[in-house]
């Protein structure tokens, strides 16, 4: 669906008189990334899941500013209004987290409640922001340099020996996760990663003390970074809490997809809306 300057590659399936999880993958992820959890949810919602810009087949048109977090917030809530969607619930994973986030704290009226996979508000200094930029720049070289497709399956094999994913290369999974992952341009997800990454997106600390959504938050126990965040998150955060995902990392809804599908059923069903679907 083009909307403004999107073009939007998703899908939505709809369960009569359920209501709908928008559903935001990482960085490198697509509209695949949920499938696993939304076999487990099955028929008690209905799902919106979608390639963020600068992943799979959703296209952006106009300039480079349209990869950011703002912009494409505002293009995910058009979406949502083209969709006829005035209220969901939210999930968001890594980077869908973050953004998921900006969601939350800036349109509120449009969200039931939201889980945040292994996210943050964005890093809290104008310092650390900076010091973000320049190692996302180095990243984002090396990616650019990734054209064939064996040099980026050698950058998506390195990628995942960051200490935060834990054992994932062990998992029978991953060669088909790493398969999905290729789906990807290497130069799109540069320029995802250059507006819209930690580094660039807009701190999120502040305005995090003034949520009144109720937030899960999910971490994996082998993630001792993102617990560290997390917990910090719920410090300041009204109406959150955290649940620490045991046998994984920070691929929480592939690793442990079982109690990742728990959690949300859990905090879910406590509130399912009978109006706004």
């Amino acid at each position: 669906m083009t909307i403004e300057n999107y073009q939007f590659n998703y899908s939505l399936t709809s369960n009569t008189d359920k209501p709908v999880i928008l559903l935001l993958h990482g960085f490198m992820g697509n509209v695949e990334e949920f499938d696993a959890a939304i076999d487990l949810l099955g028929d008690d919602f209905s799902y919106l899941k979608l390639d963020l810009p600068g992943h799979g087949k959703t296209q952006v048109f106009g300039g480079d500013e349209y990869y950011s977090m703002a912009n494409t917030a505002q293009g995910l809530i058009n979406l949502l209004d083209k969709l006829e969607i005035s209220k969901c619930f939210l999930v968001g994973y890594s980077m869908g987290g973050r953004l998921g986030l900006y969601l939350a704290l800036h349109f509120p009226e449009r969200f039931y409640q939201v889980v945040l996979e292994s996210a943050s508000p964005g890093l809290a200094t104008e310092a650390e922001r900076l010091d973000r930029v320049k190692r996302d720049a180095q990243i984002a070289r090396k990616l650019g340099r990734s054209l064939a497709k064996t040099d980026f399956t050698a950058f998506l094999l390195n990628w995942y020996n960051q200490p935060i994913f834990g054992n994932i290369k062990n998992h029978s999974w991953f060669e088909r996760m790493v398969e999905s992952r290729l789906q990807n341009h290497p130069h799109e997800l540069v320029k995802s990663l250059q507006f819209m990454g930690t580094g660039s997106q807009p701190s999120l600390w502040e305005k995090l003390q003034k949520n009144q959504i109720p937030l899960l938050l999910l971490v994996g126990e082998h993630d001792e970074k993102f617990i560290d965040i997390n917990i910090k998150m719920t410090k300041i955060a009204p109406s959150s809490q955290l649940k620490i995902i045991s046998n994984a990392a920070h691929n929480v809804h592939l690793e442990n997809t079982l109690e990742f599908v728990q959690q949300l059923k859990v905090f879910f069903t406590k509130s399912v809306p009978s109006d706004d679907q």
